[in-house]
Order: C-alpha cells, then structure tokens, then sequence
C-alpha cells in the first residue's frame, strides 16, 4: 500500500505559500489507518515502551491506535486550560507562530518509556515541548514516530539523539512529491 496515496496536497492553507498535506484521506480509510499503525509500531515493538505520549489533535488520532498496538497507555498532551488536574505547561515555536502545551504532572515519571507521536513533524516545536515536559518528569523518551516528515524544515537536528521514524518524508513543498 502506498501511504502517500491518501495523502491530499492543499496548495496555500493555512496561508500562501505553504503546502498543507491533508491526511483527511487516510483517516477515512481503515485499510490505510491500519497500515499507518502497524508501520509506526514496527520499530519500536521490542522496546519496551510503556507509555505512548502525543500532543492534541492530530497525535491523539495515531497515538492511542498505536498504545493499543504496542500494549501501552496513552497519554494526552493538552492546550492550556484543557486538563482538569494540576499541569505542566512548556512553551514553544511552530510553522505559524508560538503556542503552549500542558501535561497532567503525574502522567509520566522515571519508570516510564516514552514513545512520543504525531501526524507531522514539520520545524518539530510541538514535538520538542513534548519531548520537554517527559522530561521534566523524569521519564525516559526513547524515539518519536510521524506519519509525515518534512525534511526541507530541518526538525531532526532539534530531535537529536532521539530514534525517528517518520512514514513519509516530503523534501520540497511541492504538490507532486
């Protein structure tokens, strides 16, 4: 199965000149969905992941089939204000902008194998602040996995020495890629 398939490519959204890679596709194919889970526990299957850690929206979409997957728990990474007990909140920048995220403060601790995920890894903010806050935790974070990667950002050298896995990786923004 070709994964890029189910991948639509949306030409200036959000904003020109950037080409948005729509999944919308993929999500609505089980086939496909299926294929994307299995792809993204490959590599980590005899790691010894215990808890899969992914950031709102789109990492919860990949990240909970994935736990079930690999026999983890899952653990949601909020906007602030989104979690009703005590939080840690990490700052960060993205593609268009800055944003916050939040964990519940007894989510994670040090016996934990973190296996942080997400659809895309595009300049790797929102990854790094999860990254941050399991860290701050005192967990162990032992890769992250993306459905999508786009190279031309240079997101991996923020990610280093973390194991990455990404299923596709795009190198330009253009549309037929």
């Amino acid at each position: 199965m070709n994964l890029k398939d189910y991948v639509r490519p949306v030409a200036d959204f959000p904003k020109p000149g950037i080409m948005f890679r729509d999944i919308t596709p993929m999500l609505k194919s089980a086939a496909a969905m299926k294929e994307v889970t299995r792809q993204l526990a490959e590599p980590f299957r005899n790691a010894g992941v215990t808890t899969i850690l992914a950031a709102e929206a789109r990492g919860f979409v990949f990240g909970v089939p994935l736990a079930m997957e690999l026999g983890a728990g899952f653990v949601p990474v909020r906007k602030p204000g989104k979690l009703p007990y005590e939080t840690h909140k990490f700052s960060y920048d993205l593609e268009y902008g800055s944003d916050s995220l939040e964990i519940h403060c007894d989510a994670i601790g040090p016996n934990d194998r973190v296996l942080l995920v997400d659809d895309l890894l595009a300049t790797g903010g929102t990854v790094e602040a999860c990254l941050k806050l399991a860290q701050r935790q005192n967990a162990e974070v032992i890769g992250a996995a993306f459905v999508i990667e786009l190279a031309f950002l240079n997101a991996r050298k923020r990610l280093t020495p973390l194991c990455i896995t990404s299923l596709l990786t795009y190198h330009t923004e253009e549309a037929n890629e």
